[in-house]
């Protein structure tokens, strides 16, 4: 399956702010930041990696003299996987001052590590990218092709390197060592984190309850740890580009849930992953949360890429009614049930739909999935 990003570096890159590219490991960050650098052929370029120690050892002295002498005779300094440089919130704060018709490009593959330590030094002097996995706009195919691929983008989801295997081994072996990287290689180089152990069990209960409310209570129960310290891991598995965290819908009804937690993983072949199930889609009972996994992801690249500003819920009430999706933008709700049946029926329920008449509600099924994350916003306007 062949892709495209839609994400530019061009359109993003604005004077007097550096631009920061945020994403998990091997999504294409170094990909898009070489490619615009390739593009720039008038201009002089400084690229290094931020584990490179001469790097480590100029960001690591905060001296204004020596930062200028790194970036001198440079249009365009770019730091690929930038979290590893020490202080280099603290520098590229000097340096964006010093010299703010410089244009400066970090890319970091844990936000963790890198939303710490450039937070408050650049604040109000960056803008930032965040790249995903390959939305489904960004496949070069016709909806015959897509819809045809769907049972593979539900089992391996839409990483770079998954598209392009050649054959479901090798998608399974590229997913288990990238999950070896995420729950190990990068949790590992965190000094706070005291069991990578801990942390993958606690991804795998949450890969077994997409769709379901998470009681942090019940985990710790589990594992034999404490609450703070399953919050804790599941920060930073969303900070990671694991997971992402979506709260209870709730404005008007007293009997709305809004203080429970869903999760939701950034790509269904992590997901998958994590449990190591990669059997076909005919013989698993989990379908039904892969495919609302799969939408919600989706709905989340393709506000990305399209630079929308949304918010996502679930919604549901004490007394058992509930909608998988609730996206709200600009003013407006959108509600969605996620079903994997073409032949599955359901209704916006009355109480969400007293309580927000104005929201709008669909049915997203294999059959109509790509008139959603193809077009914004979604067509649909049915309140039935």
């Amino acid at each position: 399956m062949q892709f495209s990003r839609s994400q530019s570096i061009e359109k993003a890159l604005h004077p007097k702010r550096i631009l920061i590219i945020y994403g998990p490991r091997r999504v294409g960050k170094t990909t898009l930041l070489n490619a615009y650098l390739g593009q720039q052929h008038n201009k002089r370029i400084l690229s290094v990696v931020g584990d490179n120690v001469r790097v480590q050892e100029v960001f690591d002295t905060r001296a204004l003299d020596t930062l200028k002498r790194f970036v001198s005779g440079y249009d365009i300094v770019a730091i690929d996987e930038a979290q590893q440089v020490p202080h280099i919130g603290i520098g590229a704060k000097m340096l964006i001052d010093a010299f703010p018709e410089k244009q400066f490009i970090l890319t970091g593959s844990s936000s963790f590590d890198l939303s710490n330590q450039v937070g408050e030094p650049l604040t109000g002097r960056h803008f930032r990218v965040t790249l995903l996995p390959i939305a489904q706009q960004e496949m070069l195919a016709g909806t015959f092709e897509l819809t045809g691929a769907l049972p593979d983008f539900l089992l391996y989801g839409s990483y770079p390197e998954i598209l392009l295997a050649p054959d479901s081994s090798t998608k399974e072996r590229i997913l288990d060592e990238l999950v070896s990287s995420y729950l190990y290689k990068d949790v590992l180089a965190l000094d706070w984190i005291k069991s990578p152990a801990l942390l993958r069990d606690i991804a795998r209960m949450i890969a077994f309850q997409i769709g379901h409310d998470v009681s942090l209570n019940e985990i710790a129960v589990a594992l034999n740890t404490t609450v703070h310290t399953v919050a804790r891991y599941l920060d930073l598995l969303e900070k990671m580009f694991v997971l992402k965290r979506v709260r209870g819908f709730s404005r008007n009804l007293r009997n709305e849930i809004s203080k429970k937690a869903r999760y939701y993983f950034l790509d269904n072949g992590v997901r998958n992953a994590v449990i190591g199930q990669f059997s076909p889609l005919s013989s698993r009972a989990d379908v039904g949360a892969l495919w609302e996994n799969f939408i919600f992801t989706e709905f989340l690249k393709r506000d990305g890429i399209e630079g929308i500003r949304s918010e996502y819920y679930f919604w549901r009430t004490h007394t058992g009614s509930e909608i998988d999706i609730v996206r709200e933008s600009g003013g407006r709700i959108d509600a969605y049930e996620c079903k994997w049946s073409p032949r599955a029926k359901a209704r916006k329920p009355a109480a969400f739909g007293n309580a927000y008449p104005e929201a709008s509600f669909a049915v997203i099924t294999p059959e109509n999935y790509l008139d959603f994350l193809l077009k914004n916003p979604p067509p649909s306007n049915s309140n039935s």
